[in-house]
């Protein structure tokens, strides 16, 4: 069955940080290239962080540069959200998506389920 899953979400305070990691299954994740995105309540969708699938280009959205980092272990198969001074505007599900054409687009492949982050006092 060829899917990603997300882990590493959970509960955490202002300032804390969390590691997202999305792992895939059934095809090897090197072919692709891959983005977060993240889901408020209420809110659409939006694109956090992108990496192409050589690795040798990231984009992140303005409000979390310098804040988060995205990172790829193709050997593990796994792509790595690493986030550092949370804020609670940034509480969403976050997603992880593949696209073997479309680099940092809505348009993917393979979805995630989802991974809950809530940033709270």
């Amino acid at each position: 069955q060829l899917q990603l899953v997300e882990s590493g979400g959970g509960l955490v305070q202002p300032g804390g940080s969390l590691r997202l990691s999305c792992a895939a299954s059934g095809f090897a994740l090197d072919d692709y290239h891959i983005g977060w995105f993240r889901q408020a309540p209420g809110k659409e969708r939006e694109g956090v962080s992108c990496v192409k699938s050589s690795g040798g280009s990231t984009n992140y959205r303005d409000s979390v540069k310098g804040r988060f980092t995205i990172s790829r272990d193709n050997a593990k198969n796994t792509v790595y959200l690493q986030m550092n001074s949370l804020k609670p505007e940034d509480t969403a599900v976050y997603y992880c998506a593949a696209s073997r054409t479309s680099y940092c687009s809505v348009r993917n492949d393979y979805w995630g389920q989802g991974t809950q982050v809530t940033v709270s006092s």
